[in-house]
């Protein structure tokens, strides 16, 4: 809204000789219209971004829009700024300055994390811990004076200190975490101000049975989408609620609709319970089998079979579906019944209870001829006082 407000009072009196940039983001319908009337009357414009959503730009000759590279690197908006000015004349390029743009494109595409580039999201950190104005003074400097490219002691500092803060932050969102169906989708929500990208990573990683994670701001009237999978399109969601985005970060406007799926409703559930992670004996993909539990106190017992499947027994009782992975086992019970992994001291109770019950019913099953005549009087006997110990 603010780029269109700003491009719509430069259309109102252009001038000829002006050149104008748009990176990064697109104008609405009107503003296409102003600015392709504008080129074609001779005027300069270049507008260059990387969201799928603004791919139908590349039907205006002087827009320029990418996703990805021919060699399946995905784009950013810095890095297609920067070839455009390379090929153009209008920089000169230089090791610092192609590394600099390299850590944006990595942090901005989310490939630091496939690549574990921790320089890539720290420059990103830096950005939003000083002013604009300083982060540019002290950018340009560097990128003129250094051969390469590296914080200096005081931002190495400052760094230290906000990573620590952003890992409590982090924590502290989990177990806020809401696990609701919106449309066909799990969805997993939660209400955050800052630390966007870095809790739709940590959330999908930590819950990877959620399509996607919702990240929601009420006081700015706004919701960023993140998902962790491939065959998930947030910015079609997004779209939904008149927003965009890439195919695993996008974001919209907290509409009145979007309001009742992602506010409204979701505030009536609890949150989440995390799994127990200090576990020696219940512990996932384990062949002898591992415990989850819900808020219903339901128990489901996952355990691989002879035949190298995976199976749920759910209170006691096997479930007809077999599953190819223990990770598709689990992603059932956790969408379906918001289960979680149990601390040591409930499993080890649970092979007891199991065992003992084990034990009974296979002296239950002792054909009654099979036993010595004094032992059938006493197992009558114990039958006739209490049923129930037979079963």
């Amino acid at each position: 809204m603010g780029l269109d407000f700003q491009v719509s009072r430069f259309l109102e009196k252009p001038k000829k000789e002006d050149v104008v940039f748009i990176t990064d983001l697109s104008v609405n319908e009107k503003n296409q219209h102003g600015l392709n009337e504008f080129v074609n009357k001779g005027g300069k414009v270049q507008l260059i971004d990387h969201h799928k959503t603004a791919l139908d730009f590349n039907d205006y000759s002087w827009a320029n829009v990418q996703v990805e590279y021919d060699d399946g690197r995905l784009a950013a908006a810095t890095s297609l700024f920067y070839e455009h000015l390379k090929e153009e004349g209008l920089i000169t390029p230089t090791d610092v300055i192609e590394e600099f743009v390299e850590l944006v494109r990595q942090y901005d595409t989310w490939e630091w994390d496939k690549n574990n580039n921790i320089q890539a999201k720290r420059l990103n950190d830096l950005f939003f811990l000083i002013s604009i104005d300083d982060f540019e003074e002290r950018m340009v400097e560097r990128l003129k004076k250094n051969e390469t490219f590296a914080f200096d002691e005081f931002e190495e500092k400052m760094l230290a200190l906000e990573e620590g803060k952003i890992q409590r932050y982090v924590r502290k969102k989990k177990r806020e975490l809401v696990q609701t169906f919106i449309e066909d989708y799990c969805v997993g929500i939660v209400h955050a101000e800052s630390y966007h990208s870095e809790l739709g990573n940590e959330l999908g990683k930590d819950n990877p049975h959620l399509d996607y994670i919702a990240i929601v701001s009420v006081g700015g009237k706004r919701m960023s989408l993140r998902t962790i999978h491939d065959h998930i399109d947030v910015s079609e969601i997004a779209g939904e609620y008149g927003g965009g985005g890439h195919a695993k970060a996008s974001g919209c406007s907290l509409t009145t609709e979007a309001y009742e799926y992602f506010v409204a409703e979701p505030f009536k559930i609890d949150p989440m319970k995390a799994d127990a992670y200090r576990n020696q004996y219940n512990i996932k993909q384990s062949l002898h089998g591992c415990l989850y539990e819900n808020r219903d106190e339901d128990q489901f017992f996952v355990f691989n079979t002879a035949a190298n499947k995976w199976q749920v027994e759910w209170n006691g009782s096997l479930i007809e579906e077999s599953f190819h992975t223990f990770q598709e086992a689990e992603n059932y019970i956790k969408r379906n019944y918001s289960a979680w992994l149990v601390r040591d001291e409930v499993f080890v109770q649970f092979l007891m209870e199991n065992a003992i019950e084990q034990k009974l019913l296979k002296f239950s099953d002792v054909r009654e001829e099979e036993l010595e005549p004094h032992l059938v009087s006493q197992y009558e006997d114990v039958s006739k006082e209490d049923q129930s110990y037979q079963h």
